[in-house]
């Protein structure tokens, strides 16, 4: 079968570049379509990997479009990775509950910012679930687009398609494990179990033996070297400064391994998120004040725009690409492609996934998307069972999952007082007054992108 791959959102011409150098680098002779509705957008996408595979004399056939379904029939595999209203929306999302006193080092997957975008993000996947399903309904169904949970919850509970999410984090957080244990990573096997951006190691092994032990050492031994203030918060990959092994990063993520016995992921700029009673004032992360001096949203911001216009330049330029470009990518960009390869193969291979609850995890809701093992076989992604979640690991996460059907709710009827409703049960919020105020001026805000609340 000669795979035909559909990149829906290519504009976030990070994903796509990382997804071509994927495909050339895994040799397969494919077919490749870039969708964007933003126009300059796809052809900054299409020059970058028009580029990227003549520099490899790669067989890739490509095309672009702005109708998705224009290349939608014959689809193999389907991968979303929109984001609306873009960097621009995204601000708001964070800038506007600011302003009333609750601060975010995201603002893409829970508390206002992630509530908010879920708004707008629900209703765009609603409807190319849909025109999946009709143009192209044998296609496999990828997600990349946050908030995560909310987003493939709501596409299956409107349509019935077989979405299955997918994200970087537990694989980079495996990598950082193995890097403190200092191990090979061949060596290391785990489990982690949540929800996305917010997932618990429940088990840790090297060579088939138990490393919780030694990373409850190694957490005792960090936290009592305390904290280099001006390191606190300061590196992060979306700020385009790498060095994630500073050992005064993420303090609260080992507080929770010494507490509730498993590491969660994504670290501490996603999971303080999920305790934004904890973390959302000025000040309150060790003395700093999340997305402003630890975790900057805007230097997230600054960098994600400054990558965009470097990608602008080269993919507009004359000429080919710089010597050694490809240097820039070290490995299996998103495993998108790896996936999707061991299933047409039927070879078994264990991944991280967001699918429906299934009894996978036995004390989480079902039909709740969980992020936890999945493995490969010819007919798709089957999440594996896990034991049940500690008393406190599970209790960490019921709320955010009653958090998420409030969100589809809102999202799907267009409903404000599901929208004020979402926003309580985040927990941001100190009042009734504050969470009616901030769901009014999010929705004006972003009122273009919202019309199921016109």
């Amino acid at each position: 079968m000669k795979e035909k791959y559909v990149l829906i959102g290519a504009g976030s011409a990070m994903f796509t570049r990382g997804m071509v150098a994927d495909v050339i680098r895994r040799g397969q002779a494919v077919e490749l379509a870039l969708v964007d509705t933003d126009s300059h957008a796809l052809v900054v996408a299409k020059g970058m990997a028009e580029k990227m595979i003549a520099a490899k004399k790669a067989a890739i056939t490509l095309t672009a479009s702005t109708e998705r379904r224009d290349v939608l029939p014959g689809a193999t595999a389907v991968i979303c990775t929109i984001g609306v209203g873009g960097r621009r929306a995204w601000e708001k999302d964070v800038l506007i509950p600011r302003k009333h006193g609750i601060y975010q080092p995201v603002g893409d997957s829970v508390m206002p910012g992630g509530t908010s975008r879920a708004l707008r993000m629900i209703p765009a996947m609603v409807a190319i679930a849909k025109d999946v399903l009709a143009l192209a309904p044998e296609a496999r169904f990828f997600n990349y687009g946050n908030p995560m949970a909310p987003v493939c919850r709501a596409v299956r509970k409107a349509t019935g398609a077989n979405l299955v999410g997918l994200c970087h984090g537990v694989h980079h957080v495996g990598q950082f494990l193995a890097e403190v244990l200092g191990v090979d990573q061949a060596r290391l096997s785990y489990s982690a179990v949540g929800m996305n951006h917010f997932t618990w190691f429940t088990q840790v092994e090297v060579d088939g033996q138990d490393a919780r032990p030694r990373l409850r050492e190694i957490a005792e031994q960090k936290l009592a070297r305390g904290l280099t203030e001006t390191k606190l918060g300061a590196h992060f990959a979306e700020a385009g400064e790498g060095g994630e092994g500073e050992e005064d990063l993420s303090p609260f993520s080992w507080q929770l391994l010494l507490l509730f016995g498993g590491y969660p992921a994504c670290r501490d700029r996603h999971v303080m998120e999920f305790f934004p009673h904890l973390f959302a004032g000025k000040g309150s992360y060790y003395g700093k004040t999340p997305g402003v001096d630890a975790y900057s949203f805007e230097t997230t911001i600054a960098n994600g725009d400054r990558v965009y216009q470097e990608m602008e330049r080269l993919a507009t330029a004359r000429g080919p690409l710089p010597k050694g470009y490809f240097r820039h990518f070290g490995g299996e960009h998103e495993q998108v492609i790896e996936i999707i390869e061991s299933i047409r193969a039927g070879t078994p291979k264990v991944y991280s996934a967001n699918l429906p609850n299934a009894g996978q995890v036995p004390n989480l809701p079902a039909e709740a998307v969980v992020e936890s093992p999945a493995v490969t076989t010819a007919s798709g992604l089957r999440p594996l069972v896990q034991p049940p979640l500690s008393a406190g690991m599970a209790g960490a996460l019921l709320t955010r999952f009653a958090w998420v059907e409030m969100v589809v709710e809102a999202a799907l009827e267009g409903s404000r007082g599901r929208f004020i409703q979402a926003l309580l049960l985040d927990g941001a919020v100190t009042s009734v007054e504050m969470a009616t105020k901030l769901a009014d001026e999010l929705l004006a805000a972003h009122r273009q992108y919202l019309p199921q609340f016109a």
